[in-house]
């Protein structure tokens, strides 16, 4: 390219020069700051999409400085921009958000992008431009469907991450520069299947705990009830991952580890996320409706409502966080209880909570712990906490970590344990075990050496595996 060209490279921002789409972006953006008004975007989508978008510019605030921007299209604005080359922003995001990127990247030029009620998109965006340039006046960067006709008026056409069939048509127009591959479809897979957690789906084992504490396990059709349960309870759990995630987007940005999430790093589409939250949770609950008794499906819908409120509210309030986290673990078992028509016992249930608390501690404490590593004082985004709070959270989880041991002693003791078990006796070997892997655990968070979540490190810990082998061959000898 001569570095006296004339022509201007012109760059679309959703899709292209960002991996994202800003309309998604602004709408879950005001999702989570005004969930009790959930409604009121589909009344401004009666004025026209760009009303729709003018309104959520105004009421949603989005960070721009951490947006998942594409390096390729970066690389080619830097060389590009470097020739001497005039570069033009036009989109058919907001003009507010559009001026704001702009003014962020100190790339472009010239911003083009919806504003007083014109939404800059397909042949409104190639007029825009024929008006200003001309005939093969512009060259042009985009990534979809509605930019065909953009590119057709394009001297040349770059598409940036465009499907096969899409890319076909480009190609067609007989006037592409450059194509940037879209990512591979086994790619796009597996990278689905990381934001769904499949790993994650090992905490709902937990669902067959009531049935190994009634002795019922040797019963096939109640096994068969467990995996059902198990399916269900997976499905709505990765569910409820990935609308966690949308609306997390800010903070995990933020957040060292965090950033690298699907949504957050831009791997995976907002809207496949959008569309497959909504399914996955139907085939959850047509499955449960359909197979397993009705108080099952009461208590995933309780699972679901108290992880919604969590996500959009609890998980910044101070203590009730973590408490509500350990009451989720503590529904995966009243969830069992429920598909496997057994009773749960108050022994089960306080250890539950008790177990659980800690372990949610533990999660605070090491998010915590980092942010104090790198000497931030402020209270943590998107928490109730602060990093000089972790001495008070360590002494609360290690507590509640030793008082479940303690209900597992009194175990032993009741009456009905007594009656179950040959040699109940027995079971007070595994206090000694819970104290060594509770005591274990917190010294490892202490040390700085909890990094992942710790149900998660628990089964990838020898450690933990072999205690959790042990504890299963003491209550196999009382029985």
């Amino acid at each position: 390219m001569r570095r006296d060209d004339p022509i201007p490279l012109v760059v679309d921002l959703d899709g292209t020069l960002l991996r994202s789409d800003l309309l998604l972006e602004s709408a879950l953006a005001y999702t989570r700051a005004q969930p009790l008004r959930l409604l009121a975007p589909l009344a401004w989508l009666a004025g026209g999409k760009a009303h729709l978008k003018q309104r959520l510019a105004q009421a949603a605030e989005i960070d721009v400085t951490t947006l998942p921007y594409d390096q390729r299209v970066l690389d080619l604005i830097g060389r590009e921009r470097a020739a001497g080359r005039r570069i033009v922003l036009a989109t058919a995001s907001h003009q507010l958000y559009a001026e704001r990127i702009a003014a962020h990247l100190q790339l472009f030029d010239e911003v083009l992008a919806t504003e007083n009620g014109v939404n800059l998109s397909a042949e409104r965006k190639r007029d825009r431009l024929l008006q200003q340039y001309g005939q093969r006046g512009y060259d042009y960067a985009g990534n979809s469907n509605d930019d065909l006709p953009v590119w057709a008026a394009a001297r040349h056409a770059y598409v940036v991450s465009a499907g096969g069939r899409l890319q076909r048509r480009a190609a067609a127009l007989g006037n592409v520069a450059a194509v940037m591959a879209p990512v591979a479809p086994l790619q796009q897979l597996r990278t689905m299947l990381r934001a769904m957690r499949v790993h994650q789906w090992v905490k709902n084992v937990l669902i067959f705990l009531p049935l190994l504490a009634a002795h019922a396990a040797n019963q096939p059709t109640r096994v068969l009830a467990g995996v059902l349960a198990f399916i269900c309870f997976s499905l709505c759990a990765s569910s409820v991952y990935l609308l966690n995630d949308l609306l997390d987007l800010p903070d995990d940005r933020r957040h060292k580890s965090k950033r690298k999430r699907p949504f957050a790093a831009g791997q995976l589409s907002l809207g496949i996320g959008m569309a497959l939250a909504p399914l996955l949770l139907l085939a959850a609950f047509g499955l449960a409706l359909w197979l397993l008794p009705w108080r099952f499906s009461a208590v995933l819908l309780a699972y679901y409502a108290i992880t919604l409120g969590y996500s959009l509210y609890l998980k910044r309030l101070m203590a009730l966080d973590a408490i509500t986290l350990a009451a989720l673990y503590t529904l995966r078992l009243i969830a069992g209880a429920a598909a496997f028509a057994v009773p749960l016992t108050f022994w089960l249930l306080a250890f539950s909570m008790f177990i659980f608390l800690s372990l949610a501690l533990v999660k605070r404490y090491a998010e915590l712990r980092e942010a104090r590593r790198r000497g931030e004082t402020a209270q943590a985004s998107g928490r109730g906490y602060f990093p000089g709070d972790l001495e008070m959270i360590s002494s609360l989880g290690a507590a509640s970590g030793y008082l479940s041991v303690l209900v597992l002693a009194l175990y032993t003791q009741d009456r009905a344990t007594v009656a179950l078990y040959s040699r109940p006796q027995l079971i007070w070997l595994a206090c000694p075990l819970l104290l060594f892997w509770v005591t274990r655990t917190w010294m490892l968070t202490h040390r700085g050496q909890m990094h992942d979540d710790p149900v998660v490190f628990a089964l990838k810990d020898r450690a933990s595996l072999l205690v959790g082998l042990l504890f299963a061959l003491i209550f196999w000898g009382a029985s």
